[in-house]
């Protein structure tokens, strides 16, 4: 453990320790130069010397800033600090995906199928670059406080054409997603990465995992033999064709899978569709993936050894001919020239293999500080040549773009490779627009990537759009992505006083375009509506007829249509009748018939009364209450139901359904 307040390379101070893991440590730490916080990655002590843990470190760093997409936590910066490596991660403020299931569930539908989108989102932009993630699950998927999913974690993800047979036989990753193919030892595809998302999808659903077990491997097993349990199960109300979505992900054979998560992401958008309401249950096509299959006869294949007595045709049974004598003519001189000459040529030939140098692929420098990028190139026998600095959007400051030759091309040992170093990001000099149009200096800075933000000024020698001030000074550099600037722009005053019209029923652009043409500030406000259409205005103030001015604020609600969500109170009061059970019916009629013992005296046999009910936040799968009764009872159900979560209830005595009733909407 690092202590807080230890600064990394001048820059990243640790404030404290977010999380712990087997091969690092992360930290939140304020990057002193950008003013920002950022998750620290730090490779743990005991493991700096270790190279395969450095290696698969640094993978991680590549796999990740490789990817640009909103739902994955970028890479800021890979470094070295007093012989530790780390890695500068953007901080995601939040929990991650498996506490979110655990505070939310039951979780919307609709809001599990926009937090899948963006998963899958970010999944296909790996296998776009050839990374399969290999441990997706929802502990490797953190939610901001907006509700966006980002995915964290490569440290074990894999390029499709990188050589990893070493971690065959090794079930890396959480077991509880681990995909059959996996569990069985072989290589994970595209198509594993899908099996894990499905799972995380059931787990979104029912809030637990398909499969539990004593043991990792009693899991692992069940994943490639057992079908995965039915969601609607568990929930009845889940739509057919989403849990279908669940059923193809999760599919054993990887070729009854979606072909990509893109796939999977374009049917799960539909899966809540009135259209798919009566779809039918997906039923996962039969394979011969477990089938016994006899190998057929390779022709021209290796033939079995003959048996001693050989092969009457073969060159040794053919009779050996007659041994020639040597001739005995050559001269000893002759022979010495011959040893002479080989002699020199064995020298010649040696001398041509020790100067030849060995041809080595240059190695991946991307993402690299200088520093490693010499070292790396050191290990492989490769020199380091002259630097050369170009911009960049997508690689930090001083860090490796690029190689002259380019990673993996063959050079020879003790070549010059040049390095390719990001400048930063592109900078431009900012004008002075004061007396320029505002609306064309907006679009032309926000192309560029600047953030243009406006204020507006009175002005009485000034037409309105102008723009009067800046809030950056002219001729400043910037960096277009993070800079906002703010524009003060004229609004003519019209001093005359006028009647405030009726804007009820006005939509957001027709308020806009009465704002400008009278000189109004509008505030828009939203809210529910049973009764006016969605995007129409309900109320205003001040109120229509009003007396205002140009530069008067009129504040509008607009209506968002009917709450979806708003839940009524519902009550019942059910009798419950008492029933003697049986077998206490036939020892009164025996004792009444000629037993001595006192039978009046007994107590009724009881009945066990269960109650089941489902609302807003409760389950019909769970007991709700439970109690005996000797004679007829009643109960009272209160609810709280919608339209989005209807009610409903279920009363059982002695294991027998006496009451019950659903889809309770008010």
């Amino acid at each position: 453990m690092i202590e807080p307040g230890t600064i990394l390379n001048e820059r990243y101070k640790l404030i404290k320790t977010l999380g712990e893991g087997g091969m690092a440590n992360v930290y939140l730490a304020r990057d002193l130069i950008l003013d920002r916080d950022v998750a620290v990655k730090v490779l743990r002590l005991d493991l700096q010397n270790d190279p395969d843990t450095v290696r698969r470190f640094q993978r991680e760093a590549m796999a990740t800033s490789e990817q640009v997409h909103p739902n994955i936590v970028s890479i800021y910066d890979v470094g070295e600090s007093q012989g530790q490596q780390f890695l500068v991660m953007e901080y995601v403020k939040g929990s991650d995906l498996k506490h979110y299931i655990v505070e939310h569930f039951p979780i919307p539908y609709q809001r599990v199928v926009d937090m899948m989108e963006q998963i899958l989102s970010a999944v296909q932009t790996a296998h776009d670059h050839n990374i399969i993630h290999r441990d997706l699950k929802p502990q490797n998927i953190l939610i901001d406080p907006d509700g966006n999913a980002k995915i964290t974690d490569f440290g074990i993800a894999v390029a499709l054409s990188e050589n990893s047979m070493t971690m065959t036989n090794s079930l890396l990753g959480s077991v509880h997603y681990l995909s059959p193919e996996q569990a069985r030892g072989s290589m994970p595809t595209r198509q594993s990465d899908i099996y894990a998302l499905g799972i995380i999808l059931f787990e979104m659903l029912t809030g637990s995992v398909p499969f539990e077990g004593d043991s990792a491997v009693t899991i692992a097993l069940k994943h490639f033999q057992e079908e995965i349990p039915s969601v609607r199960a568990f929930d009845p109300h889940i739509p057919q064709a989403l849990e279908n979505v669940v059923f193809k992900a999760t599919a054993k054979n990887p070729a009854n899978r979606y072909t990509s998560a893109d796939a999977m992401a374009s049917d799960l958008k539909t899966a809540l569709s009135p259209a798919r309401a009566h779809e039918a249950k997906y039923v996962v096509p039969k394979d011969d993936l477990d089938e016994t299959r006899i190998m057929p006869v390779i022709p021209n294949g290796p033939k079995p050894p003959h048996d001693e007595g050989g092969d009457a045709d073969s060159p040794a049974s053919q009779p050996s001919p007659k041994a020639r004598p040597k001739k005995k003519s050559r001269r000893w001189w002759i022979i010495g020239i011959g040893i002479l000459v080989a002699m020199l040529l064995m020298i010649g030939i040696g001398a041509v293999f020790a100067n030849q140098k060995r041809d080595v692929d240059v190695p991946d420098l991307r993402g690299m500080t200088t520093t490693q990028a010499k070292t790396a190139l050191t290990s492989a026998g490769l020199k380091v040549g002259s630097y050369k600095y170009t911009y960049s959007t997508k690689v930090s400051k001083d860090l490796v773009i690029d190689s002259d030759p380019k990673r993996q091309v063959s050079v020879k040992e003790g070549s010059t490779v040049k390095l390719i170093l990001s400048r930063g990001q592109p900078q431009f000099t900012l004008e002075n627009y004061v007396g320029q149009d505002y609306t064309d200096v907006k679009s032309d800075l926000q192309k560029r990537g600047v953030t243009v933000k406006e204020k507006q000024v009175s002005a009485n020698d000034e037409p309105s759009g102008k723009i009067v001030s800046q809030s950056i000074k002219a001729g400043k550099k910037v960096i277009a992505d993070k800079t906002t600037i703010t524009f003060g722009v004229s609004v003519a005053i019209k001093p005359n006083t006028f009647a405030l019209r009726d804007l009820t029923g006005y939509t957001e652009k027709s308020l806009r375009d009465y704002a400008n043409e009278v000189g109004l500030k509008i505030v828009i406000s939203q809210a529910h509506s049973d009764t006016v259409d969605t995007g129409m205005v309900i109320s205003q103030t001040p109120a229509a007829g009003t007396q205002v001015k140009p530069g008067d604020t009129v504040n509008v609600s607009v209506s968002q249509g009917p709450d979806p969500e708003e839940t009524k109170t519902w009550s019942k009061t059910i009798s419950i009748p008492y029933q003697a059970p049986a077998s206490s019916s036939t020892a009164s009629a025996s004792n009444s018939s000629g037993s001595t013992s006192s039978s009046s005296s007994a107590a009724p046999a009881p009945n066990g009364i269960q109650v089941f009910f489902a609302d807003k936040t409760h389950n019909i799968s769970t007991i709700n209450r439970s109690f005996n009764i000797t004679a007829d009872d009643q109960i009272t159900i209160t609810l709280q139901v919608s339209t989005k979560y209807p009610g409903s209830y279920r009363i059982v005595r002695d294991g027998t359904v006496i009451a019950q009733e659903d889809n309770i909407t008010q």
